[in-house]
């Protein structure tokens, strides 16, 4: 006998019937509570082991089954046991599965079940999303498009997920610069100088400036410099970060070559900072080195000597990254030279490469190709995670150029050495760039001359400052009240809420990651149906075409012809806790609906209920550091599931259009961000179960959703559920909800408020 102990805790008062439900897994996981008095005791079993458990240790045998029974499991009635007021303690044998108690002698477990669960057997309906963990070395293909409408409606919504990822949905204010240029050193046929300008208020970035001789006006380059030992200082054999610099200005290409997060004169925040409570506002090293890029870039522009429209960029390793996020989202950038790092392998090891939300559904491939029709040179090496690119990615990448007829603008060259942006790397950029930015023939056999590499104390600002050992709260203070203020005068174009849906709805569902599914995008198969007086019941597993998910649920209609409204009921305890435990007909909300005349659909959301098995709870897997960055949470997956359902019963011809839907315990969160992204629930009812939505520490531990309080978390759900009655339950944000059309209910609503509400 397993020693799996559970003191259960005794109520003080026992209803007429009690009935108590226990999984294998809870009785492991933690204590539960029952009634005192004295119980028919059942367990759902192997039917051919000979097994037992105990209660208050009283040894109850559970006898195998008949040898002719071709059932895996079955319930065993294995006598009664007592519950007196105090402590009791179950210990269960091997294989039992579930345990059941009931007051009731004519409770039928069996009979119960078949009307709660989808499946037969203990087993949890297996959900795929649950069992794959995307993460920085899965292989991704890219996706074929077959018209340059269908690409630039991707690249769009790709474009907006970078910003959303990053807090800069809208685009924060430019904020004046502060520019300072100290330290010319003055070369033949060219200087260099010390930089360091505001990208935020007090918030700086630092670099060196390579200017030709000359009045100009220039092209202009920005080059942020990878994960190299010294960073931009980095010199030699595998990279020269100022040799670059040096010859571009050589070549009459104003260079800015400044520092990530964390590197040389960059010390305000070391390069690995960042936690989930700051992802939840989209500020993170990706984040700050991305906006960094993005003010480089007006840097640049604000310079007398600078063409201000003929910008290009080119970084290698994680500075590759930079480059092609960068030209992803600013069209200043007119030609770019991403370096060993656009792989269909690997999509980069650093924190300040991976975003949240950044790849949900795509790859650095995606990315890289926002760049079309722009010219762009991609760079791999055959020693490192490029070294497939001229097969692989290069052709994957040309291909959305060639929707543009632009198959010239893009051009691959491999290089046989490792990881590296060395002195062949460097000259293929040279020549691209330039044919392409100075738009200038005769290229085409450049050498990067010779160059006289400057001294540390002639590029570094602060040659003598020790490295960050943690990150400036101040700085994210103030980041996090401007982005929080930012979207304070977005919420003011509430009061339009045709508008505010228009403008926002999609940037909720990328932050997400859900979608609203038609009713061809739909997969679903019934697995019974009950015909039970005035209504039939119907058992589903729903989920959508390609997809991975499978939504166990419990549907109930009328028996009549006419098309009904419905209910679509969500709770984190599972759509069991909808069904009378010990009779298995509908509990009191679910019978008030169908009385009513409503259809009522019970799910159970990702990794709940029926979803995490009874023996061993289905826990998700998990690989790497960076899950936030490929695929949803689970309360991204939660809401998903809400949407779906709903999109089921408006797939239905015996239904109406009219859709209510109500989140009960942990699941009114999701199911009020499922009907904001829907936009099409007739009424929507939202329980917060005591969350404090003004708490980060709230969201990482509850309902952890990357960026979502940049973008207004319950705020801008509510407006976008706007104008169809939304009702809200423990809110603590009820003052600021109600101004956005939310009607408080106060505390949780009973059974028969609910119903009232939503019929």
């Amino acid at each position: 006998m397993n020693a799996l102990i559970l003191s259960l805790v005794c109520l003080i008062a026992a209803p007429a019937t009690s009935t108590h439900w226990f999984d294998a897994h809870q009785i492991i996981d933690a204590p539960v509570a029952i009634a005192p008095g004295t119980y028919h005791v059942w367990a759902w079993a192997p039917t051919q082991l000979d097994t037992d458990l105990a209660v208050n240790g009283q040894r109850l045998a559970v006898a195998k089954g008949q040898a002719d029974d071709k059932a895996p499991y079955h319930w065993i009635n294995v006598g009664q046991a007592t519950c007196s007021e105090g402590t009791a303690a179950i210990t269960l044998g091997d294989g039992v599965a579930v345990i059941a108690l009931s007051t009731n002698e004519s409770f039928n477990p069996a009979t119960v079940i078949k009307r709660t669960r989808v499946g037969d057997t203990p087993d949890g309906v297996i959900d795929q999303r649950g069992q794959q963990a995307h993460h920085t070395n899965t292989i991704f293909t890219m996706p074929e498009f077959k018209t340059v409408a269908e690409w630039e409606t991707k690249a769009a919504k790709l474009r907006k997920r970078i910003l959303l990822s990053s807090g800069l949905y809208p685009l924060p204010e430019k904020t004046p610069l502060k520019t300072e240029i100290t330290g010319k050193v003055q070369r033949d046929g060219y200087s260099i100088e010390k930089v360091k300008f505001e990208a935020y208020p007090g918030f700086y970035v630092t670099g060196n400036l390579y200017r030709p001789a000359g009045n100009g006006p220039f092209p202009g380059m920005v080059g942020p410099h990878g994960h190299w030992p010294t960073g931009r200082l980095e010199d030699g054999e595998r990279g020269s970060v100022p040799g670059r610099g040096i010859t571009l200005a050589k070549m009459g290409i104003v260079a800015f070559m400044y520092d990530m997060i964390g590197y040389n004169d960059s010390q305000q925040f070391p390069h690995d900072w960042g936690s989930e409570k700051e992802k939840l506002w989209g500020i993170h090293p990706f984040a700050l080195q991305l906006w960094s890029s993005i003010r480089a870039v007006d840097f640049l522009q604000s310079l007398p000597d600078v063409i201000p429209d003929r910008i290009g960029c080119t970084g290698a390793s994680g500075g590759g990254t930079q480059t092609f996020a960068l030209t992803a989202v600013d069209p200043r950038i007119k030609v770019s030279a991403p370096v060993n790092m656009i792989s269909s392998r690997m999509q980069g090891g650093c924190l300040c490469e991976n975003a949240p939300i950044l790849r949900l559904s795509n790859s650095n491939m995606m990315v890289g190709a926002l760049m079309a029709p722009r010219p762009m040179l991609m760079v791999s090496a055959s020693g490192d995670w490029t070294r497939e690119t001229p097969r692989v990615e290069y052709p994957a990448i040309r291909s959305v150029y060639a929707l543009y007829d632009a198959e010239d603008h893009v051009k691959n060259v491999h290089v046989n050495a490792g990881h590296n942006y060395n002195k062949t790397s460097r000259e293929a950029m040279y020549r691209f760039m330039g044919r392409w930015l100075l738009n200038e023939p005769g290229w085409e056999d450049y050498t990067e001359p010779h160059y006289e590499l400057p001294t540390k104390e002639e590029l570094r600002l602060f040659p003598d400052e020790t490295k960050a050992s943690e990150a400036d709260r101040g700085i994210i203070d103030g980041l996090v009240a401007s982005i929080d203020a930012k979207w304070g005068n977005e919420l003011k174009l509430a009061s339009d809420p045709a508008a505010f849906a228009t403008a926002h709805r999609e940037a909720l569902a990328l932050t997400l990651g859900a979608t609203v599914p038609s009713a061809n995008d739909l997969r679903c198969e019934r697995r019974s149906m009950e015909e039970r007086g005035d209504f039939v019941q119907e058992n589903w597993i729903l989920g959508r075409v390609g997809g991975d998910d499978a939504i166990p649920a419990l549907f109930f209609r009328g028996t009549g012809t006419d098309p009904q409204d419905s209910v679509l009921l969500a709770s984190s305890k599972g759509k069991a806790s909808f069904i009378d435990p010990t009779t298995g007909e509908p509990g009191p909300l679910v019978s008030s609906l169908i009385e009513a005349g409503k259809a009522v659909l019970c799910i159970d959301p990702f990794l709940t209920g029926e979803e995490l098995g009874t023996t061993n709870r289905t826990e998700r897997l998990r690989i790497g550091k960076f899950m936030d960055t490929f695929q949803p949470t689970d309360m991204g997956y939660r809401v998903q599931d809400i949407i779906t359902a709903g999109a089921f019963l408006r797939a239905r011809r015996d239904l109406s259009d009219d859709i209510a839907v109500a989140g009960l315990d942990d699941a009114g969160i999701w199911a009020l961000f499922a009907s904001a992204v829907d936009g099409g629930f007739s009424t929507t009812y939202a329980d917060f179960n005591g969350f404090d939505s003004n708490s980060d520490d709230a969201w990482v531990e509850k309902h952890y959703t990357p960026c979502i309080r940049s973008i207004g978390d319950v705020k801008t759900a509510a407006a976008l559920v706007a104008p169809s009655p939304l009702y809200v339950a423990g809110a603590s944000e009820a003052n600021a909800l109600a101004q956005l059309g939310a009607v408080s209910v106060g505390a949780s609503a009973t059974d028969a408020q609910l119903a009232a509400l939503l019929k």
